[in-house]
């Protein structure tokens, strides 16, 4: 089995310095970023497949050179034997279908120079655009079957055909079972839940855990990176260039507001911490009282 995780750096929200270009555009050089956190659930999916049925477990992105690090955290995060980065200029600014015809012509030539991949898995949505269009443009690109909001899934690799447990929202929540053939996309809910019965599943998943972990330290020996010459990519298709979507306007991240006030105390302001010492005491012998049933 060959498997390939597409993953995506996203602002770090928690650090408040998400910075945007005058035409609405994300600055990702200027911005903290981390791995997507729904494309966590695809890499389980993709960790349970290998220790399953074996294989080798890719992960790719798109985006800048410092994606890199993205891909380690996918790497030590979850599991991944090989990392995957296209990159250049000409792939700078794209939207969701720049993109996914991108990612859709590194999945090929995977199948080129290593083996065809045997699935594909996606994040539901990420966390800045939380369209959920890349993964299904990805497909579509292939011509792939596709699964989506999977919460369960197995691989029968005589029949060459994946079968899985999605979730289908409606007017009430139902769970159905579906199965496609093999290669086939596979875009997981974040309901999914690897399950480990056997016990020498859950003994190799231990080892893989800890193999990513040591290889993740080295990253960079087990990353290719491609750009679009690599790819044989038209710049016309790809990037800003071939991106149809037109950004009218973006709305700045608010700050939220405090609701506490802090009292900022240095540790050797000795009557500082004895003010706050008698503001907490009364709070502190309350609490003793009750504990012990008093009143």
């Amino acid at each position: 089995m060959y498997t390939v995780t597409l993953t995506k750096g996203v602002p770090d929200f928690s650090e408040g310095a998400v910075s945007f270009d005058e035409d609405g555009h994300l600055e990702r050089g200027k911005t903290p970023t981390v791995m997507n956190p729904n494309d966590e659930f695809a890499l389980r999916a993709a960790l349970q497949t290998k220790v399953r049925r074996g294989g080798t477990a890719a992960v790719m992105s798109m985006g800048p050179p410092g994606y890199g690090e993205v891909l380690q955290e996918a790497m030590e995060t979850v599991y991944a034997d090989e990392l995957f980065l296209l990159s250049d200029r000409e792939m700078a600014a794209a939207d969701t279908w720049a993109t996914a015809i991108t990612l859709a012509t590194g999945i090929e030539k995977i199948a080129e120079t290593r083996e065809q991949p045997d699935l594909v898995f996606a994040g539901f949505k990420t966390a800045d655009g939380e369209t959920g269009h890349t993964g299904p443009q990805a497909c579509w690109c292939l011509d792939w079957p596709i699964i989506t909001h999977a919460i369960a899934l197995d691989v029968d690799e005589e029949e060459r055909t994946v079968r899985a447990k999605r979730l289908v929202e409606g007017d009430i929540e139902e769970i159905e079972t579906v199965e496609a053939s093999l290669p086939a996309v596979i875009v997981t809910d974040p309901e999914f839940e690897p399950v480990y019965r056997r016990a020498e599943h859950r003994l190799t998943r231990k080892d893989l855990r800890e193999q990513t972990t040591e290889r993740a330290e080295s990253y960079e020996d087990h990353l290719t990176t491609w750009d679009h010459q690599d790819l044989n990519l038209d710049p016309d298709y790809i990037g800003l260039d071939g991106s149809p979507t037109i950004v009218s306007g973006v709305d700045p991240i608010p700050k939220p507001p405090s609701e506490r006030e802090a009292t900022m105390i240095e540790p050797g302001d000795a009557e500082g911490m004895e003010e706050v010492l008698d503001e907490l005491l009364p709070y502190a012998e309350d609490g003793g009282r009750a504990a012990a049933g008093g009143d």
